[in-house]
């Protein structure tokens, strides 16, 4: 679907309505005790069933600094180690479940994994899939590939209590799966929109927001009560319905007032106040269809272009680096990429080849943030969700 940049007087219009956008259909292919958590929506600020090891992963140690990602075309998640190169990497891979989608991370080093069968925990220090959580709503068979059926994203709360997952029921309204993390059972369900693409907490717990890709909306859901509201999200308007590549795609929240950040088409950046629902526009400036997206403690917000939805007119893949005053920089990457982690110490961001469309490569790009190095590290089938350990 074409799409025209903003005039100055668009973006007054778009600050005033409460609208959203992002990519293709969800309801097949387009036309054209724990701890508290680090979840991979958000960039750490400080060094941070029945287990089913990997033969090659199982007296392996996890330094601290190594990623775990998601293999969205396997089974299985993998342990990287990026100091390592070659021969020396020896990725471990473990089962989780079929089409990994989200990892969230506790700080007891459990990682809690969406697939499309249950939410898997794995402990990340005996690399053992500890338990396999299966879902109380009914999604489906279970599949794989873009349009699967189960969980998409997720996150834990700030007390490492609970586990939220989306889970996409294909054709109809997803819902969000509470999980009691001790306990490691389902112990709720709420109603949200379409194909919940990522799920993030706000840092005092009190909400947990459901970025619906398919219904241009998030879902703001009271974790008191479970009461729902819905902030339409759509600064491109709503036309083409499921067709439509200006969907939202992935949430940050901003650590200083706990804003939500949606970027589009490296054109706008939609923010959202969570408690009002008003939504203004900021620009942009990298030109190219946007997923993932996370934010530092100190408000820099990463993001991910996977590419042109039009060729003639946008720009390739990219990571835009933007400061909270809003000045950005743009590194090149080479091929398609979905999700976005960065190091302990903000030097280096990790950017997964996945991709949840055609395109995807096994591996990952490591990016210099201050030279704007990339590197590409062959790693994991489709690795999509990823977290710094």
């Amino acid at each position: 679907m074409p799409k025209k940049s903003p005039s100055p007087t668009g973006l007054a219009l778009l600050a005033a309505a409460s609208v959203l956008a992002g990519c293709a259909s969800g309801g097949g292919p387009p036309a054209p005790s724990p701890s508290a958590p680090r979840s991979s929506a958000s960039v750490p600020s400080s060094p941070a069933g029945t287990g089913t090891p990997d033969s090659s992963a199982g007296a392996a140690r996890t330094p601290e600094g190594a990623l775990l990602v998601a293999d969205f075309g396997a089974d299985t998640v993998t342990f990287v180690d990026p100091s390592q190169r070659g021969e020396d990497a020896r990725p471990g891979s473990v089962k989780a479940g079929t089409a990994p989608y989200g990892i969230a991370l506790g700080e007891d080093g459990t990682a809690w994994v969406a697939t499309a069968e249950g939410v898997a925990a794995v402990d990340t220090a005996t690399r053992k899939r500890t338990a396999l959580i299966p879902y109380r709503t009914d999604s489906g068979p279970v599949t794989t590939g873009e349009y699967r059926g189960g969980g998409m994203g997720i996150a834990l709360s700030p007390d490492g209590r609970h586990v939220y997952v989306g889970v996409n029921v294909p054709g109809r309204n997803g819902v969000l799966e509470v999980i009691d993390a001790g306990r490691r059972l389902v112990v709720a369900t709420v109603p949200v929109g379409r194909r919940p693409f990522d799920v993030d907490v706000s840092r005092d717990g009190r909400h947990v927001y459901a970025t619906n890709h398919d219904s241009f909306d998030v879902t703001v859901v009271d974790t008191r009560d479970r009461s729902t509201r819905r902030i339409e999200v759509a600064p491109y308007g709503t036309e083409g319905g499921l067709g439509s590549w200006l969907k939202p795609h992935y949430t940050a929240v901003r650590p200083s007032d706990g804003a939500l950040l949606l970027p589009f088409e490296g054109e706008r950046l939609v923010v959202v106040d969570p408690d009002t629902g008003r939504v203004r526009v900021e620009r942009m400036t990298a030109g190219t269809h946007q997923h993932g997206a996370a934010v530092a403690d100190d408000g820099t917000l990463y993001v991910v272009g996977t590419g042109p939805i039009d060729p003639s007119e946008d720009n390739g893949p990219s990571l835009t680096v933007r400061t909270p005053g809003g000045k950005e920089r743009v590194i090149p990457l080479d091929g398609p990429h979905e999700d976005v982690a960065v190091s302990a110490d903000g030097r280096t961001a990790y950017v997964s080849g996945g991709f949840t469309r055609d395109g995807y490569w096994n591996g990952l790009s490591i990016v210099d943030i201050a030279t704007g190095d990339v590197t590409r590290l062959p790693v994991g089938v489709r690795p999509l969700g990823i977290v710094v350990l």
